[in-house]
């Protein structure tokens, strides 16, 4: 069945020949590129060109290798965050937070407190910088824009309890790897991942002191939505089921009684421990699930992710994301059903998705979020000139209030247009702007004293500018641009424009 969604799929598209190089790309070639990318570059121009639609998305379906420039790899690799594996940092903040209980109470423990605070902050600040610079500098866009779906569609807070030093390794090695896969992983990777466990309370979950939060999330928002006929009582077995699984952050392997130790699982510093496993059967939508351990789990992921709610919730967050606050009923039942004879094949239903003529039809309609407004201005002003200092960037996605990991409630941020478009976020897209257009930032300053590696405002008329912005300019931000007194003003004003704002 796979095969025959493939096909379809590839018949759809097989109507977009590949361009001339010198071929001008019609309103829909640039509208389709800035909404399955996060904005047009040099790069990603050239290749639609060299290669047409169709094998555009397939490589970005099927991404190989690295995408990123080895000098930006090379910056995210430096980040402690993401160099040090999660088991040896958890390990080590452990560590400190035994040596501040031993502390007598005074200056020194709170100055210990203080310091291991700021330390916490700063790794979250630097898994915040690797997630802007992939969305920017990553020539698998689609795939990048996934990932940012998905990390807000399995929201974690990065300020609860030890959250900040887990987020990094969530985006890296939970989300990224698994963000173009079978939605079941994806399910299974977030449900293993410290910083969900930890953010959710699933840590906290044990059989003599349930635990509610995560079970109710995990039906509710990750998988089978509001109304989709689970009840109560199935979120009590849920929770019955997922006790035990939690978190073991020593980096040593507990020691059980042999009948329990068979049924320990232990992965980095995730563990199903079964001495606080409720081993009771339980009825869990419609099915009964007997005592066993860990196993119970596989089969309540199973079970709900081969619900029909399953497939219909997850294809219409995509097509919200993707397509329209309100996307249509057949796009989404289409979807869905992608979505059933895959396996939950999250590429192929996005393939679906993309390859429909309701898509088509919605581009060039969509107000951009604040992550694909600053992505889309990086990508257009420095088109692939990797920035020594991302702060300016986490700065910004902070001011305009969409930063990764930085929702409090487990919902994620909004992903409706009307979220977006208030006057106090004009406003702050203006400066933002501004601030890039002009030149006048940090992203190339080498430290935080401001030693300067580069300077000067970008230029923005490129090749890739008259090729995916000039021709299609209404009148009215082109009457706008004509009254800049300077380039700098010039490049804020386009920047800012409806333009340059709707995708």
């Amino acid at each position: 069945m796979r095969n025959a969604v493939v096909v379809s799929a590839l018949l759809l598209l097989a109507t977009t020949p590949v361009m001339a190089r010198d071929e001008a790309l019609t309103r829909e070639d640039v509208a389709w590129l800035n909404r399955v990318t996060f904005g047009a570059d040099t790069a990603t121009v050239a290749r639609y060109r060299d290669i047409g639609r169709r094998r555009f998305l397939d490589e970005q379906l099927d991404p190989r290798g690295d995408g990123l420039p080895k000098d930006v790899r090379a910056q995210i690799d430096g980040f402690d965050a993401v160099r040090q594996p999660v088991t040896t940092l958890m390990d080590s903040v452990r560590g400190q937070y035994k040596q501040i209980k031993d502390l007598p109470e005074g200056d020194a423990q709170e100055q210990a407190k203080k310091a291991l605070q700021k330390q916490g902050n700063d790794y979250a600040q630097q898994a915040q910088s690797a997630e802007m610079l992939q969305v920017v500098y990553d020539e698998h866009q689609l795939r990048e824009q996934l990932v940012w779906f998905w990390l807000n569609h399995f929201s974690v807070f990065q300020q609860k309890g030890r959250v900040r030093w887990l987020v990094a390794d969530y985006a890296q090695n939970t989300i990224r790897p698994h963000a173009l896969g079978k939605f079941r992983d994806l399910v299974m990777a977030t449900l293993k991942s410290p910083a969900m466990l930890e953010y959710l309370d699933n840590a906290q979950n044990a059989h003599d002191k349930i635990n509610e939060n995560y079970a109710r999330e995990l039906m509710e928002l990750h998988t089978l939505g509001v109304g989709s006929g689970y009840t109560q009582e199935d979120v009590q077995q849920l929770a019955r089921i997922l006790t035990g699984v939690g978190v073991n952050f020593d980096s040593t392997p507990r020691k059980f009684r042999p009948e329990w130790q068979r049924l320990y699982v232990h992965e980095g510093v995730f563990e199903f421990n079964p001495a606080r496993h409720d081993f009771g059967d339980k009825t869990f939508l419609g099915q009964t699930i007997h005592g066993g351990g860990f196993d119970e789990v596989q089969k309540a992921v199973d079970l709900i992710v081969k619900q029909p709610a399953c497939a219909t919730f997850v294809s219409t967050k995509l097509a919200k994301y993707f397509v329209s606050d309100t996307p249509p009923p057949a796009l989404i039942e289409r979807m869905a059903k992608t979505f059933r004879h895959t396996d939950g094949d999250i590429a192929e239903v996005v393939r679906t998705m993309l390859t429909s003529k309701e898509f088509t039809a919605s581009l060039g309609k969509r107000y951009k979020d604040p992550t694909q407004f600053l992505a889309s201005t990086m990508r257009l002003a420095y088109d692939g000139i990797a920035v020594p200092n991302p702060k300016p960037l986490v700065n910004w996605i902070n001011a305009l209030g969409q930063a990764p990991f930085g929702r409090i409630t487990p919902d994620g941020w909004p992903s409706a247009d009307s979220e977006w478009s208030s006057s106090g976020q004009l406003a702050r897209r203006f400066e933002i702007a501004r601030s890039i257009g002009s030149g006048t930032n940090r992203l190339f300053d080498l430290d935080d004293e401001g030693k300067r590696h580069t300077g000067g405002f970008p230029q923005l008329t490129t090749r890739t500018y008259y090729d995916t912005i000039d021709p299609f300019l209404s009148q009215k931000t082109r009457d706008a641009l004509a009254q800049a007194t300077s380039q700098q003003e010039w490049n804020t004003f386009l920047l800012s424009s409806p333009d340059f704002n709707y995708h």
